[in-house]
């Protein structure tokens, strides 16, 4: 759980010391984003997590051109709900020759009641760099 009180901002930094204090990515959750429950689907989840992942690919290399191989241990810790403010963290774990190694962590500030956030969803997503023909090549960071 996330809050914003200095000893939950300390642990944050302690515990995550090369996540980016900037979201990749923020939005408020909508109606046409639930699934039949009445929360969001775990699809839209997946696919800002991408997006935030791809944002930190390029935010540490400079690299325009990145394709998502793989998403794993994606882990889903609690539900998102309409009107909530979800923010995608993200951090770089690992760059390789041609792929970068990206950790993303999900937090919703629940919409409506007092300001409580909550780790929702995290995972590591693996890209690889590619060029214009879409052929994977060497990453350079600038």
């Amino acid at each position: 759980m996330r809050d914003t009180s200095p000893v939950y901002d300390l642990w944050f930094t302690l515990y995550y010391p090369f996540m980016n204090t900037d979201p990749a990515i923020r939005i408020a959750m909508l109606p046409r984003d639930t699934n039949s429950q009445g929360t969001i689907f775990g699809g839209v989840i997946l696919s800002y997590i991408d997006m935030a992942g791809a944002i930190e690919a390029h935010r540490h290399t400079g690299m325009d051109r990145f394709v998502t191989v793989a998403m794993r241990e994606v882990i889903f810790h609690a539900p998102v709900f309409v009107g909530d403010l979800v923010s995608f963290y993200s951090e770089t774990l690992k760059i390789g020759t041609t792929s970068i190694t990206v950790r993303v962590v999900v937090e919703a500030e629940r919409y409506g009641g007092p300001s409580e956030r909550v780790r929702v969803t995290e995972a590591e997503v693996i890209y690889v760099a590619v060029d214009q023909e879409q052929k994977k090549t060497k990453i350079v960071v600038k």
